[in-house]
């Protein structure tokens, strides 16, 4: 097992460490959490042998075999399938081997050899290095390219099927999803469940960790803290312990209050749509990360916009690319006020392609794009963090947003973000990824767009700011379109899909749950066509046929849930609106005879906003009968035989102010 025993580890003046004791059993997968720069990296370099102990010990058994993924990928002309089975050690040790007992004519060490070979099934390598990379969403083609044409994110990943490569008996990684997409995380979530070492993996991926891992150690205040169980055994157990400090229990019940009444009115109104339980989950779980990260002093806010043009934006028939490449056709897409959006697809179908022509950052190379005059549009992509000038501080930098801003209420703005007292005044370019990604959330926050794009947002964020960041969107009243791997920010976040894929852009009629199942189904039917003619063409077609089916009819569903989006959430601006009145007329100050006309004007407001409330509640119970009204049809069409595509005269069809 690996032992650590009473250790103490500094960087520099820092101590990261300080009598720290860990036990980790052969075979157990446990993930490291806890925040930026409380020690886990260095932990990691210890155990490679890279640092030395400043006290105490930590040791790995000298028999095991250790794989890791490098921060450094050299620029080489080697193909990428050999340097992904250069991760097999041994088996390049034996080749070389051979290959001098050859030259020497040594036929006795040549036999040894050949028969060490066969032991560890050398003629699989090839193969296994195909399916760790198809695995992490390389081409066939990839294959022979030479290491140095992929760019730095793809490296990493030719890195990553390198260290997977490995006949470990202990595999290290260090935030292995944050240049995956989300097609490549739930690949490699299955192929570490089937990984039969010990593992250690840092991550601020919620969802990765409770569907990997058996243990959390948590690195905090200089100790190292082992739970059982997944992140949500952590989270509860942590919780659970913060709970018992007093000095936390007023955050907690202000922030899991606002929490549980979102949930509450939102269980109310929307218990029958499937993404509506899979939201109502993840804002479950949400309560949880508020407990268990109390103690993190991130907190912050998107102020509300104002108004702002109805469409935001409008794509009509677009297609895009870069140069002369064609990556996505055909886009008819409308971002309302108030929309929130998740795109789905493998790295590379062009999801990315999809947010700089929404938020006009290229232009598209067919069909119209239009925005909405006045509109704010608020990008976020990792692009954006090379845009910071390294020699200005945070401070600087939104300073040049608002120069007449007071000093003081920028200080305090950035506090939110965790940029506090001489932080905030520290040149951007020694600023870690983490660092400079708040950085960009702050500067993206202070602008109050009217719509916001975030790409990855979470990569190098830590679990405090990740939740801070949730919390934020949850009650942001714009418009959001979001590309991220975190399932968790996926689930609280958005409320529909589009799914980016063979160059098409098409709703997606379901949840992350079935996105994962519609990407097991789609790589079970590329296998079995690999298999070659007669090996089930027609299921294929079938599955095709069907979701083709389910797409049109979400499609046709879309402008109905939109509007009970914009519905509920007005609903919600009324009922706030209504409760602060609420408290007011229950002040004994307003029913003084000074106060009269006050009072006659909070009464008329509170009879206006009533009205407006029960009118949007009775179009909120007309959209969710004509929802299901819509499903039946669908259903009833279905089993008569209805061919997809053809309209069926027992169908209800959209309302005309309804169709897009």
């Amino acid at each position: 097992m690996i032992r650590i025993e009473s250790l103490v580890l500094s960087r520099g003046t820092r101590r990261l460490l300080d009598g720290a004791s860990l036990a980790v059993h052969a075979g157990q997968k446990v993930g490291l959490v806890g925040s930026n720069g409380c020690g886990k990296s260095s932990l990691f370099a210890l155990l490679l042998g890279e640092l030395l102990p400043d006290a105490g010990s930590a040791a790995v058994p000298p028999a095991w075999v250790v794989a890791h993924v490098a921060q450094e990928v050299p620029v080489l002309e080697r193909p990428a399938r050999e340097f992904v089975i250069d991760g097999d050690a041994e088996l390049r040790s034996i080749e070389a081997a051979l290959s001098a007992a050859e030259a020497s004519a040594d036929g006795h060490a040549a036999g040894e050899l050949h028969g060490r070979l066969a032991q560890i099934h050398a003629h699989a390598a090839p193969a296994r290095a195909a399916v760790l990379m198809a695995g992490l969403g390389f081409s066939e083609s990839d294959a022979a390219r030479p290491v140095g044409e992929f760019s730095g994110g793809w490296r990493v990943r030719l890195q990553l099927a390198r260290a997977l490569m490995a006949r470990s008996d202990l595999l290290l990684l260090d935030e292995p999803t944050n240049h995956l997409d989300l097609d490549a995380v739930i690949w490699l979530e299955q192929w570490l469940k089937s990984y039969r070492g010990t593992l250690l993996a840092i991550s601020h991926d919620r969802e990765f960790l409770d569907n990997v891992v058996d243990a959390v150690c948590h690195v905090n205040q200089g100790r190292l803290r082992l739970y059982a169980g997944g992140f949500g055994d952590f989270e509860r157990a942590r919780a659970e312990e913060m709970s018992r400090h007093n000095a936390l229990r007023a955050r907690q019940e202000r922030d899991i209050a606002r929490l549980e009444d979102f949930v509450n009115r939102f269980r109310a109104k929307a218990t029958k749509a499937r993404q509506a339980q899979s939201r109502l989950k993840a804002l479950d779980r949400i309560q949880l990360v508020a407990r268990a990260q109390a103690d993190v002093p991130l907190e912050f806010a998107f102020d509300d916009p104002g108004d702002a043009a109805d469409p935001l934006v409008t794509l009509d028939d677009c297609a895009a690319g870069y140069g002369a490449t064609v990556v996505l056709r055909g886009i008819r897409l409308e971002i309302r006020p108030g929309a929130r959006v998740g795109l789905l697809g493998r790295n590379g179908a062009g999801k990315s392609t999809l947010t700089r022509l929404i938020a006009g950052r290229a232009p598209p190379s067919a069909g119209q794009r239009h925005e909405g005059r006045g509109v704010r549009i608020g990008y976020f992509t990792q692009h954006t963090l090379e845009q910071l000038r390294d020699e200005h501080s945070a401070l600087d930098h939104l300073a040049r947003l608002e120069p007449a801003a007071r000093e003081q209420d920028l200080r305090d703005f950035l506090g939110g973000f965790g940029f506090h007292g001489d932080d905030a005044m520290r040149p951007c370019g020694p600023l870690s990824g983490g660092e400079k990604a708040r950085l960009c959330l702050a500067l993206l926050c202070r602008a109050r767009p009217h719509l916001l794009l975030l790409d990855e947002p979470t990569n190098h964020l830590d679990m405090g700011m990740r939740g801070a960041l949730t919390l934020a969107l949850q009650s942001y009243p714009g418009a959001v379109v979001l590309v991220s791997h975190d399932r968790s920010l996926l689930r609280a976040a958005v409320d529909e899909f589009l799914l980016v894929a063979d160059g098409r852009v098409v709703p997606f009629d379901g949840d992350l749950d079935d996105y994962r199942a519609w990407l097991l189904a789609r790589r079970e039917d590329g296998q079995s066509s690999a298999a070659g003619p007669g090996s089930g063409p027609s299921r294929r077609d079938q599955r095709r046929a069907q979701a083709e089916a389910r797409n049109r009819a979400a499609g046709q569903r879309r402008p109905v849930q939109a509007r009970i989006a914009v519905v509920e959430r007005e609903m919600a601006r009324l009922e706030g609106s209504l409760q602060t009145l609420e408290t007011r007329l229950s002040a004994p100050d307003i029913y003084e005879v000074a106060q009269r006309d006050a009072l006659a004007e909070a009464l008329r407001e509170q009879g206006r906003m009533a009205g407006q409330l029960v009118a949007l509640e009775e179009e909120w119970l007309a959209l969710q009968e004509q929802l299901e009204a819509m499903a039946a049809a669908a259903l009833a069409a279905e089993a008569a035989g209805t061919p997809p595509g053809l309209p069926n005269p027992t169908a209800v069809t959209e309302p005309a102010s309804e169709k897009t």
